[in-house]
């Protein structure tokens, strides 16, 4: 788990949380009181519905107002098959947090269950890591970047305004695990699954792949086979968007349906993507 949480209090604005989620690229933020006791978890899709239901009452809306209230949880002597199995039984959960006499004390995400296993370090061994600048403090601070740009595109914008063009994507017979290594090298929830042609035929997602079993010999499951390549794992129940759709379009079909990565689509050929990220 990450022992240093990036979190929010609940009185804080709306904008707050969303300004942490750009900044670090997180999906979610556990919210605690001042005590750091977990009080709930805040979401993009929960600012994004937020904005397609009340609009107007976007700007000035509390962390409280929106986030949800009694979040899953689990403590820190959990096995990881245990965490693995709730967040996957949940598939709207991609951050569990995790709780200890009523404190928040760190989270495991998807990505953190998908990535090798290795020893912990020593308690002195981490503590020589804080003090010469190598610890999670250090980490956060490489992985958070400056705030700034354009503001929201209006919802009458086309679709290409907000989507990402340059998309990294696999085929179906490639491995789960070069999908997971491009998952976890790009800090992506899923990856677009395409033919030579660029035609869309599924997505492969952090749930995917953890569904399947861990791809490095590490299992999280008691199953005695799992499946190797991404073509046997992947969803083929696409929601997309069409090239020609809005800002306002993509925004709804995310609010509507909680889906994390809507693929850009010109009749079958995949143009661009947009994550809940590009909407806030």
């Amino acid at each position: 788990m990450t022992t240093r949480v990036v979190s929010v209090l609940p009185d804080a604005p709306v904008s707050r949380a969303v300004d942490l989620m750009r900044r670090y690229g997180f999906s979610a933020l556990p919210v605690a009181n001042a005590r750091y006791h977990l009080v709930g978890m805040i979401s993009l899709l929960d600012v994004i519905r937020l904005r397609e239901s009340q609009p107007w009452a976007a700007e000035d809306a509390r962390v409280e107002e929106i986030m949800t209230t009694e979040p899953l949880s689990m403590a820190p002597t959990a096995k990881l098959e245990f965490v693995a199995h709730r967040m996957l039984s949940y598939g709207e959960l991609r951050v569990m947090p995790i709780v200890h006499r009523r404190e928040l004390v760190g989270v495991v995400t998807r990505s953190d269950l998908l990535r090798p296993s290795q020893p912990r370090r020593g308690l002195i061994n981490r503590a020589l890591d804080w003090a010469q600048g190598r610890g999670d403090d250090d980490q956060l601070e490489r992985l958070a970047r400056p705030i700034g740009g354009d503001p929201p595109a209006p919802d009458d914008a086309p679709v290409s305004r907000v989507m990402t063009s340059d998309v990294v994507t696999v085929g179906r017979g490639d491995l789960i695990s070069t999908a997971v290594e491009l998952l976890l090298r790009h800090r992506y929830t899923a990856l677009p699954v395409v033919e030579p042609d660029r035609r869309l035929v599924g997505l492969m997602s952090e749930a995917d792949a953890l569904g399947s079993g861990r791809p490095r010999g590490d299992p999280l499951f008691s199953k005695t086979t799992h499946p190797r390549t991404v073509g046997a794992v992947m969803s083929t129940a696409l929601v997309t968007i069409d090239a020609t759709g809005t800002v306002g379009d993509a925004r709804s079909i995310v609010a509507d349906r909680g889906i994390r990565l809507l693929p850009v689509v010109d009749d079958v050929t995949l143009v661009g993507v947009v994550a809940r990220s590009d909407l806030v």
